[in-house]
């Protein structure tokens, strides 16, 4: 008894707070890493009049920006991945509990339970990339070629003083569309690739790494289109075509690609987009399984009662579990 009540003081928000801050670390790490390779990315994917500023691919375009402009300029627009991401993250989980509370999925028994993880997922997204989709855009203006900015505040202060809060957004529905063919190509693979390698369904961390990476890269690589009209409508106010510059929205973002290049458009920045989502997608998955496989083992092991036990699960699903879960469904597409 003496235990219980111990137990039953403990913050059961601690574990979250500590995961959350976790995954915003992670994330704000990977980001930074692989930045930039996302760099390249969106250069490649912007509708250049520059010959300069036009690449055949990402080791080319590695080796001409690096030799012309140095290799910092790589990472020009990463502060604003940086401060956007920690808010982003604490944003998407605690619209995820705070949904999921409301719904009923935190109780046992509940008839809303099927629904309400699916609903708390997709309000925690829409709410995160509100926040996280005007970091992006002062991002991809400082990351294309000679940008005229050198500091995020000067970036946004400008973009706002000349094109309005709606230039912070024009972008924001195609975001949001991307995800769903992103999370059903990245689940569709994992699996697939998990249950080929892992037949058994053992905790198997190269099965792991290997089906989460190919899941990333695949799911990266059918949504490339949305992220090339992501790209123009985010770059917009950079270019000199007026076309591009007074471009409204996903479906008409989609029409200049398709006019301007043709198929081959579409898949601008294909490469680097793969190689950034692959390592990213490989850890998100391989922390999931982790945490999904401990939960078990502590059960296994402790053989705590289960009513206590219910609970801790409870807690451990709301926070380390679900947090990693949800760490992966929103890495940046």
């Amino acid at each position: 008894m003496s235990d219980e009540a111990e137990y039953e003081t403990l913050s059961p928000n601690a574990g979250l707070a500590v995961n959350m801050l976790a995954g915003a670390l992670a994330g704000i790490t990977e980001h930074s890493v692989m930045f930039p390779v996302d760099s390249i990315k969106t250069r490649m994917q912007v509708f250049a009049t520059s010959p300069a500023a036009v690449y055949t691919g990402l080791g080319n375009a590695f080796t001409r920006i690096s030799s012309t402009e140095g290799v910092r300029v790589l990472w020009r627009g990463v502060s604003s991945v940086i401060m956007g991401a920690g808010p982003a993250h604490a944003v998407h989980f605690g619209t995820y509990e705070a949904i999921k509370e409301l719904t009923g999925g935190n109780r046992e028994g509940s008839p809303n339970q099927l629904l309400s993880a699916p609903l708390a997922g997709a309000s925690a997204t829409i709410a995160s990339d509100a926040l996280m989709n005007p970091f992006d855009v002062i991002k991809q203006r400082m990351q294309v070629h000679k940008s005229e900015f050198r500091s995020i505040f000067t970036c946004a202060s400008t973009v706002f003083r000349k094109e309005g809060l709606a230039a912070f957004y024009v972008s924001y529905p195609t975001t949001l569309t991307m995800t769903v063919p992103f999370t059903a190509a990245q689940f569709t693979v994992y699996e697939h690739v998990k249950k080929f390698m892992n037949p058994r369904g053992d905790y198997s961390p190269l099965s792991h790494i290997v089906a989460g990476g190919v899941a990333g890269g695949v799911a990266a690589g059918i949504t490339t289109p949305l992220d090339v009209a992501k790209t123009l409508l985010q770059t917009r106010g950079t270019s000199t075509d007026p076309e591009i510059r007074y471009c409204r929205g996903m479906l008409d973002a989609l029409r200049i690609i398709w006019r301007r290049d043709g198929l081959r458009g579409f898949l601008r920045g294909l490469t680097p987009r793969v190689v950034t989502h692959m390592p990213s997608n490989a850890l998100c998955w391989l922390s999931y399984e982790f945490f999904s496989t401990l939960i078990v083992f502590m059960h296994t092991l402790l053989r705590l009662p289960p009513p206590i036990f219910s609970r801790m699960k409870r807690q451990a699903c709301g926070s380390s579990h679900d947090v990693a879960f949800l760490t992966f469904l929103h890495c940046y597409g």
